[in-house]
């Protein structure tokens, strides 16, 4: 009989410091489930601070490589074919050598961001362009490096070849920027308006430059048709014979 009253008053007592320690515990978990959840967005916050970064990063780069260094390497090359000045002529193709390897060094730095850090399901324009752009690019740099010598056999079908690649990459490259840009506003949210601009006037400059380096003899020409002086022939014009026109190149140098 005692030996159940005993057991009775520890059952009530039990009870008692079960009701007053109840809402102590679940409070205490409470604090600790809003402490790991606000430990939880914190860590969100910074992978996506971290993700926009790498998706800014992985823009610029492209950006470097296909929208100015390309450009500008074609642009460079292109001057050359009106140079007759050795010496110039090597300083313009290490210009252009420079700069498109250093397009193609850019470009695969971002791709190596893109395969790493980004979830690379190829369901856009943008992401399937740009596999396909970097395979050409390498492709390119490639057949850069296995330029015939001047006169060769092989010589205009590897000219060929690689302006149309070229054209085809430059091209490409410059459409992706713009599909780039579309993806990063769906991805962030945030305005593309003033990129969209600069990069066009950008890329305005940049083929009424390439367009222009092909009128400027001819508009140079006109202006001297059409001025008061009387028309002289130039040195192009007067046939001198082999030994005189290197003494010229040479002195002109």
């Amino acid at each position: 009989m005692q030996f159940l009253q005993k057991l009775g008053f520890f059952c009530i007592h039990a009870s008692v410091l079960l009701l007053l320690v109840s809402p102590l515990v679940s409070s205490s978990k409470e604090h600790t489930k809003g402490a790991s959840s606000h430990e939880d967005n914190n860590i969100h916050k910074q992978m996506s601070h971290k993700l926009l970064f790498e998706i800014t990063l992985h823009g610029f780069l492209l950006w470097a490589s296909m929208g100015f260094l390309m450009p500008l390497g074609i642009l460079v090359i292109r001057m050359s074919h009106r140079v007759e000045c050795g010496r110039r002529l090597r300083i313009l193709f290490y210009v252009h050598g420079l700069s498109e390897l250093l397009s193609v060094l850019l470009a695969t730095a971002g791709a190596v961001m893109s395969f790493r850090n980004f979830n690379n399901s190829f369901n856009n324009k943008h992401q399937r362009v740009g596999v396909g752009l970097y395979g050409l690019i390498w492709l390119q740099a490639l057949i850069g490096f296995v330029r015939p010598q001047r006169g060769s056999k092989g010589r205009s079908i590897w000219f060929s070849v690689h302006w149309i690649l070229g054209t085809a990459v430059s091209l490409l490259g410059i459409l992706n920027i713009y599909t780039g840009l579309q993806a990063y506003h769906e991805k962030t949210s945030k305005g593309i308006r003033l990129w969209t601009i600069i990069f066009t006037a950008e890329f305005c400059f940049i083929a009424f430059f390439y367009l222009f380096q092909d009128k400027w003899v001819y508009i140079r020409k006109q202006g001297v048709i059409l001025g008061s002086d009387p028309v002289r022939p130039t040195m192009d014009q007067v046939v001198l014979p082999p030994e005189k026109q290197k003494e010229l190149v040479t002195e002109s140098c």
